[in-house]
């Protein structure tokens, strides 16, 4: 089977993420989810368990790399915005800012090969996780711009849960899909304009 990164037999020697990545997408296709190990996909990416494990928690997390890199730029554009900014238009522009990379060949893997590769629940769980990390950066986010906790976790689960759609929405629709921001702009926009009239 072809890699997905063009590595193929030419991979280097030295482990990534991605490589190991790869060699897990490869073996889900071919086997399912729930029929591979992390001993296969070490086996398939020719590293070591250790070697594994230095980059993820769990065979779940292979799925996430993409996500896990936007949630730490989130947190940090976040952190680096100008404190004079309003807040809710600031945490507006810095996730359609960070929508603006994923382009339309940029779709997580997990969005579009779920139910084939099988494992929708442990991915699920495993989503959450994340959802719920996101939604503390944005939340003490906005308490350190002033906004009150309540009002705070209300809109950073809400911009979450619509950031959730948009991104859904992004995957199915196709190879014309464009970039995520317009999608996020969609849903996340109409949620802060309301929060941000009620101020």
């Amino acid at each position: 089977m072809t890699n997905p990164r063009g590595t193929g037999k030419g991979r280097p020697p030295a482990a990534s993420r991605e490589m190991l990545q790869d060699a897990a997408f490869e073996l889900f296709l071919e086997q399912g989810y729930a029929g591979t190990t992390v001993e296969h996909i070490t086996r398939r990416a020719g590293v070591s368990r250790n070697t594994f494990f230095n980059y993820f928690d769990a065979k779940g997390d292979v799925f996430w790399v993409e996500l896990d890199d936007a949630l730490a730029r989130l947190a940090q554009e976040l952190s680096a915005n100008d404190a004079s900014s309003e807040p809710l238009p600031a945490l507006r522009d810095v996730l359609l800012a960070l929508g603006g990379d994923y382009g339309a060949d940029a779709v997580p893997f997990a969005l579009t090969q779920r139910e084939l590769i099988g494992g929708v629940h442990e991915l699920q769980a495993s989503a959450v996780t994340r959802f719920v990390a996101a939604a503390r950066s944005i939340r003490t986010f906005l308490v350190e711009r002033g906004i009150p906790t309540d009002m705070a976790q209300a809109v950073a689960y809400a911009v979450m849960a619509a950031c959730v759609a948009a991104t859904q929405s992004w995957a199915a629709a196709g190879p014309t899909r464009g970039t995520l921001a317009a999608y996020l702009d969609a849903t996340v926009t109409p949620i802060l304009a309301g929060y941000q009239a009620g101020r």
